[in-house]
């Protein structure tokens, strides 16, 4: 905030940036006891796209900026139901993993977001009846996934890396992390990939918000 002072406009939208991201970073470490307790969740309309730009853009601004993004999204698709700061947390996980896997130079990663009609979230949703879901998919053109590797994709600590490669820098948290709070969403995340030089594609299914009321106050409901 002191720097923001002192800066001109342009660079203004950076230091905004830095202050947003730690206010959800607080926000979050304050309730990742929810990882390991039964506290609800604060949970609400929340729009996918919003997530999905904010996570762009923390990327762009510092791991991903050797890559280049493109979005395919459904303007029309409604809100989800879920926890912002939490999602913008498991689609930065994704890009970062993504980021990681493209070239130093020409990598791109595609952000697509899409509603199939008739598509519905499994029973672990503890609801009155499935939910309609939207889908989101991560795609990068890396290196690629062993498929030996997929099945432990989301076990806690693990890193990829194969006997060609050292294991990606991290705790191995993340993908867990992400699963764990989809999961907690009622939602529904898996792997793929092409194999080796064509990338990997991560997708996301969460439920989605029903359309409001014509006339009248609405309140979020879960569809």
């Amino acid at each position: 905030q002191f720097l923001e002072k002192r800066l001109a406009s342009n660079d203004q939208v950076l230091t905004q940036l830095i202050c947003d991201e730690t206010d959800r970073i607080v926000g979050l470490v304050n309730r990742m006891e929810m990882l390991g307790g039964e506290r609800p969740i604060p949970m609400g309309a929340v729009n996918i796209h919003e997530v999905l730009n904010q996570a762009r853009r923390l990327a762009g601004a510092g791991f991903a900026g050797h890559v280049a993004f493109r979005e395919e999204y459904d303007p029309s698709l409604p809100s989800v139901w879920g926890n912002r700061d939490q999602l913008v947390q498991v689609f930065l996980n994704l890009v970062k993993n993504a980021a990681e896997a493209c070239p130093e130079h020409g990598g791109n990663i595609v952000l697509v977001t899409q509603f199939v009609p008739g598509l519905r979230l499994g029973d672990r949703f503890s609801g009155p009846r499935p939910r309609l879901a939207l889908t989101v998919r991560i795609q990068d053109h890396g290196a690629g996934i062993p498929a030996k590797e997929l099945p432990r994709l989301f076990q806690r600590f693990y890193r990829v890396g194969d006997e060609m490669t050292r294991a990606v820098p991290g705790t191995g948290l993340g993908l867990f992390l992400a699963r764990e709070i989809i999961q907690r969403h009622g939602g529904e995340i898996r792997a793929t990939s092409r194999g080796r030089g064509f990338g990997a594609t991560f997708t996301i299914r969460l439920g989605r918000i029903a359309a409001p009321p014509i006339s009248g106050t609405y309140e979020a409901r879960r569809a």
